[in-house]
């Protein structure tokens, strides 16, 4: 059965690109268009993996990590990073809230298939 990764960025091209990657290396993949939709998301159905962007409305990528890592299904569940920011001072709040690894966009589609079978196969 094909891994289910969720990618949660509030950007649609961004969100486009992750999920035609993703589905073209045989992932099954869930988007959404925020930290709370991804959050919603994330708590209906079980996710092997979080793609997430930081800057997004109603609720970012760090608080989205920090929510997920509250709930016992997803307190091992490998979440990536994939945003803009690239500062050692936000991959520090990052690692601290629970981030698994760090791409920044634009991200090789390549790159990117590598990260996700490294982390789950």
């Amino acid at each position: 059965m094909a891994k289910t990764i969720l990618a949660v960025d509030d950007s649609a091209s961004i969100r486009q690109m992750v999920s035609f990657t993703l589905k073209s290396a045989g992932y099954d993949v869930v988007e959404a268009v925020d930290g709370q939709d991804g959050l919603d998301k994330a708590k209906s159905r079980s996710i092997n993996l979080v793609l997430t962007d930081q800057n997004m409305p109603r609720m970012d990528g760090l608080s989205l990590i920090k929510s997920l890592r509250a709930l016992p299904q997803y307190a091992a569940t490998p979440i990536l990073m994939l945003t803009t920011e690239s500062s050692d001072a936000m991959k520090t709040q990052g690692r601290a809230a629970g981030a698994t690894g760090w791409l920044v966009k634009p991200f090789d589609p390549q790159k990117l298939i590598e990260v996700v079978r490294k982390v789950i196969g």
